[in-house]
């Protein structure tokens, strides 16, 4: 894999996937970027230029452990771009991948082209995500075989008596299957320092991302999972609203990784606003 230097000298690797114009992609977790594959087929539309955030995957472990705070990875990404020699670039963040996508396009207004935000926590920017949301959106899939143990998990974690957060996984995809069974062990988060100080205090200054969000012009797509309990389309829709030129789409049956739910559908949708 391709390695190049961070602002502090850790080492850090990306893989490219693809052909055409590039796109850099920011996986969540923190956890292997691997789990994001070619994003369903959109390799064969765009290069994927995909980051192995500082940790996990062939990227180094970093000498302080402080630069796992979210806010201290924008850097990662604006060095990337420096490695790549692109003067803007078209930037795709999954997951908690899109508060850090999100922060860059806050710090770096103008060397975003295109922001896509997919499936996005929205903690960056302070839209908070209730116990309630999340139950009645889980009501929707009360015909499904694994529902009532899944939901009973779900009440008592958002009721603070549970904490199996196993169980409730079924929720996370449109189908719970062999398949999605093996997905979701594969993209758990193996750094369990880089997830803790992910969102360490003053990773998230809600009130200046939003300020500074507002010098950026580029377009930018906002695409939630119908089933999505880890980020609601209702709180997608909120977030849409930061932006001055954003399309909001929700993909109809799909959970947080709307790439495995229907391929067809999500690079569709993708490629389509990449251009």
């Amino acid at each position: 894999m391709p390695i190049f230097s961070a602002p502090d000298g850790t080492q850090l690797a990306y893989r490219r996937t693809g052909d055409g114009a590039p796109v850099v992609c920011i996986p969540g977790g923190p956890a292997n970027s691997l789990y994001l594959g070619d994003l369903g087929g959109l390799s064969t539309h765009r290069q994927l230029i995909v980051l192995d955030l500082r940790g996990t995957g062939q990227s180094a472990i970093p000498e302080d452990p402080s630069t796992y705070r979210c806010d201290r990875l924008v850097d990662d990404i604006e060095a990337l771009r420096a490695h790549l020699e692109l003067p803007r670039i078209d930037l795709l963040g999954h997951s908690a991948g899109a508060n850090l996508a999100t922060q860059y396009a806050a710090r770096y207004p103008k060397k975003v082209s295109r922001l896509a935000l997919i499936t996005p926590s929205t903690r960056a920017v302070g839209i908070a995500i209730t116990a309630k949301t999340r139950c009645e959106l889980a009501q929707l899939r009360k015909n499904e075989p694994w529902f009532p143990a899944a939901y009973a998990a779900l009440e008592a974690i958002t009721k603070g008596t549970g904490s199996d957060w196993q169980a409730v996984a079924p929720f996370l995809y449109g189908r719970w299957e062999a398949a999605t069974h093996q997905h979701h062990a594969a993209s758990q988060p193996r750094n369990t320092q880089a997830v803790a100080l992910f969102a360490a205090e003053g990773a998230f200054t809600p009130q200046a991302t939003r300020k500074a969000l507002t010098a950026c012009t580029a377009p930018v797509l906002l695409l939630a999972g119908e089933f999505d309990l880890n980020s609601p389309p209702q709180s997608t829709a909120e977030f849409a609203g930061l932006f001055a030129d954003a399309t909001f789409v929700v993909q109809p049956k799909a959970g947080h990784y709307p790439w495995l739910d229907d391929r067809d559908q999500f690079v569709a949708t993708t490629a389509a606003f990449l251009g």
